[in-house]
């Protein structure tokens, strides 16, 4: 079942999907948090954006649920402080340690199915 982007982050942040208010704002903290997704080796190469509720995760991310449910956890996360923190440095601290847990999990799983040796040994062909 594909699922919108935008709809979704917004039912998580307790917003109607009609009210598009601050479907900006959100937008914006959506694709803020792709950017840093992108930077951890995640999604497109090229990058990921959304403009409007027809971005469906799976665009994103087609083929890994793990990495997806990811993903999801940390869009959401990253929107939530951005958009609407909690009211105490305990809650916001606990947001950021789950954010940090789950970017490490992401870069373990990626390193372990496309690591590239950034110094790969040299082979020295000998000539008869």
């Amino acid at each position: 079942m594909e699922t919108s982007i935008l709809t979704s982050t917004k039912k998580i942040l307790g917003i109607a999907e009609d009210y598009t208010v601050w479907d900006l704002d959100i937008i914006t903290h959506i694709n803020s948090a792709f950017s840093d997704l992108t930077q951890l080796g995640v999604g497109p190469v090229a990058g990921f954006m959304i403009e409007d509720a027809t971005a469906v995760w799976e665009d994103f991310i087609p083929d890994n649920i793990q990495q997806l449910s990811w993903v999801k956890d940390i869009v959401y996360l990253k929107v939530r402080l951005l958009f609407d923190p909690p009211t105490t440095s305990y809650a916001i601290s606990a947001m950021e340690d789950q954010i940090q847990k789950l970017e490490w999990r992401i870069n373990v799983q990626r390193e372990s199915t496309d690591w590239v040796d950034p110094d790969p040994p040299v082979i020295i062909e000998e000539v008869p």
